[in-house]
């Protein structure tokens, strides 16, 4: 259960009080268990839509997406944000892009960022729980933390003393293959609509892939919890589409 609550202590603000330091093996088991943190955030959000039901959708939605940011802790739109001012201020330099992410400091394009993410996901967010679809909201933080199980199976981890450097060496190749087909199998509770979504979920990690590779070379743990807030906003946004043409 080790990995689990490190998992836990790592993507969300819930207190968890581990009494010695994991060990890199921990540390990469821990991401297996990824999807069942976004399964616990995603249940809560759950929770808080059926309690609060009786609300103004408007009210709603604003309440579930700062509870949704609040329960990380701001972590990946952190990566969000460092990711996006690297990008656009690396000019295309691999040097100078991994330079830029390590700057505390969050420039104009970065807020930009946090602000599109934001608004993409409230104003999805409005029409799912107009829609009084809550059950999906299960489904999305799950989808999330299933990138960095992708990523970290298939992409190099860029700096050598990096947590991620150990991660890609110790992780359970078998065990993440079949945790990530599993996961993705829950949307078929959805059919046809979560089959949109499966696939538009497949073609965001593969396009995050190339583009991580192109310019870097690889991933970092910024680029990390970049692909959580990018791969959770587009999935709810494609979920939300589907479900009005399908």
């Amino acid at each position: 259960m080790r990995p689990f609550f490190i998992a836990l202590q790592f993507l969300t603000i819930i207190p968890i009080q581990l009494k010695a330091m994991p060990s890199l093996q921990q540390n990469a088991q821990s991401v297996l268990f990824y999807p069942l943190v976004g399964l616990i955030i995603g249940g809560i959000l759950f929770a808080i839509a059926n309690v609060l039901h009786a609300l103004p959708v408007v009210l709603l939605s604003t309440i579930v997406l700062v509870i949704w940011i609040w329960l990380t802790g701001g972590l990946h739109l952190d990566g969000l944000a460092d990711t996006a001012d690297a990008w656009v201020g690396g000019f295309g330099d691999k040097q100078r892009t991994l330079k830029i992410m390590k700057d505390p400091a969050c420039g104009p394009i970065g807020v930009l960022s946090l602000i599109i993410s934001c608004l993409v996901k409230w104003s999805a967010l409005y029409v799912l729980l107009q829609k009084q679809q809550y059950i999906a909201l299960i489904l999305f933080p799950i989808l999330g933390r299933l990138a960095p199980l992708f990523l970290f199976l298939t992409t190099e981890y860029v700096r050598e003393n990096g947590l991620g450097s150990s991660i890609t060496q110790y992780i359970s190749r078998v065990w993440a293959v079949i945790i990530f087909a599993v996961c993705l199998l829950l949307c078929g509770y959805f059919v046809w609509i979560g089959l949109m979504t499966a696939t538009v979920f497949i073609l965001t990690l593969l396009y995050l892939r190339f583009k991580f590779i192109q310019r870097i070379d690889g991933i970092t743990g910024d680029t990390i919890g970049a692909s959580i807030e990018i791969t959770e906003a587009i999935c709810l946004l494609a979920f939300v589409i589907a479900s009005v043409y399908l």
